[in-house]
């Protein structure tokens, strides 16, 4: 590494510096629900078995990544990253400016879209439980609410990618190559 804070590689040229941000955790919880969703989405009405344990494996990825939100790693923890909605207004109107602050870690309409999310696929996975159970057996308002809240989910999920994407080109990282390898630039 020379003073700068870049890397020399052969032939002369230098790559900037980089810093792992996303923990083997994050990426797998983070792909792993990728995949998950996007089955039990596409067999929902098909495929009761094996969409019904999809389900099941993503109420517990849920569940660890918010117990790895309060133990887990630097830039995984909710106080790194988790602000009031002032903060992420204010992102969101100098991000529109291409103007925004570069964050290591989510910037605040990241942290707003982790929560969104978060609680979005959380209502999907409690009204899918309650939907096997005697009690709530055929009610309609949980079915409804079941998928309002995954077709809800479906357009957090296209904010999120267009997010992704517009932080990407604003900063001029590659935010998805982030996700799989773990580092960042410093």
């Amino acid at each position: 590494m020379d003073a700068r804070g870049s890397t020399a590689e052969a032939g002369g040229a230098t790559l900037p510096a980089t810093v792992r941000v996303w923990d083997p955790f994050v990426r797998i919880f983070h792909w792993s629900l990728v995949a998950l969703f996007a089955f039990a989405f596409l067999t929902g009405d098909e495929w009761d078995k094996p969409h019904e344990i999809a389900g099941y494996t993503i109420a517990g990825l849920i569940a660890l990544r918010v117990v790895w939100g309060f133990i887990g790693t630097k830039h995984a923890r909710f106080t790194n990253f988790v602000t009031g909605p002032g903060t992420a207004i204010g992102y969101v109107k100098d991000a529109v400016s291409f103007r925004a602050k570069r964050h290591l870690g989510h910037n605040p309409a990241g942290a707003v879209m982790v929560i969104a999310l978060l609680l979005a696929i959380s209502a999907i996975c409690a009204t899918g439980y309650m939907m096997e159970t005697d009690t709530f057996w055929g009610v309609d308002w949980v079915e409804e609410v079941h998928e309002f809240a995954a077709n809800a989910t479906l357009v957090l999920i296209a904010l999120h990618i267009g997010g992704v994407v517009f932080a990407s080109i604003e900063h001029g990282e590659n935010l998805v190559r982030a996700m799989v390898t773990g580092n960042k630039r410093a």
